[in-house]
């Protein structure tokens, strides 16, 4: 599939229909057997509480406008949520709370994200990931990510009005700035914190945010009010 995403020629115009074709070439991958083996895995175990779901179990595409001034960029699907819905941020907890935000901020048109067809839309706002395939323990491999990195490639390419990327997570952020330097961005990189802000060319703003996991959420490390702070900052580039 990487040569098939390189042989696809990706242009501004007809964004649309490129990211449809990015996600039917994501949706489609098979270049890391590790994740490919637990998602599959995962996907006949089930959760008890999902025992009665179909899950997904293949790789998740990114999901939103294509003409987002803000891209969200998290590390990777959760097992029992994305790896379930097959829809990026849907069917846990982190969804629960990352797309609540979205809709106090205008982003999304509701507050909820539970399947791929619960009617949810995402107006100015693109969500992806680091990874495309859930990991164990959420860690997902350098040479994983790096497979992983030419769909981010693309992405930047087709979100051609983007002004901010807020990274969930240093795995994220780090992800970001890799990818920002690929694309041949001349910037002083910075680490990770929340709230970092890094400059990463005139119109174009990287804002860093602790990761909307329940072990941040949960634990008040991230609470609804700091989250909204960082979305209303990624606000100001435009």
């Amino acid at each position: 599939m990487g040569q098939a995403l390189h042989r696809t020629k990706f242009t501004n115009h007809g964004a649309v229909l490129s990211l449809r074709r990015l996600a039917y070439i994501v949706e489609s991958c098979e270049k890391c057997p590790r994740l490919r083996t637990y998602c599959a895995m995962v996907a006949q175990e089930k959760r008890k509480a999902y025992r009665d779901w179909t899950y997904w179990g293949r790789p998740v595409a990114g999901f939103g406008d294509s003409d987002a001034k803000l891209w969200i960029i998290g590390l990777a699907p959760g097992a029992h949520g994305a790896n379930r819905t097959g829809r990026v941020f849907t069917g846990d907890q982190s969804g629960h709370f990352l797309y609540a935000a979205l809709h106090r901020e205008g982003f999304a048109n509701q507050p909820t994200s539970a399947s791929r067809d619960d009617g949810l839309k995402l107006t100015g706002c693109y969500i992806s990931a680091a990874a495309r395939c859930a990991p164990p323990d959420n860690k997902p491999r350098p040479v994983e990510l790096a497979r992983c990195s030419h769909y981010l490639d693309v992405e930047w390419q087709m979100l051609a009005r983007k002004r901010a990327i807020l990274a969930l997570g240093k795995i994220a952020w780090d992800a970001t700035i890799a990818l920002a330097k690929r694309q041949g961005a001349s910037f002083t990189a910075m680490g990770f914190a929340h709230g970092a802000e890094c400059r990463l060319s005139d119109d174009l703003v990287l804002i860093g945010s602790y990761h909307v996991s329940q072990q941040n959420t949960f634990t008040g490390r991230l609470t609804n009010a700091m989250f909204d702070q960082v979305l209303q900052r990624c606000r100001k580039p435009w």
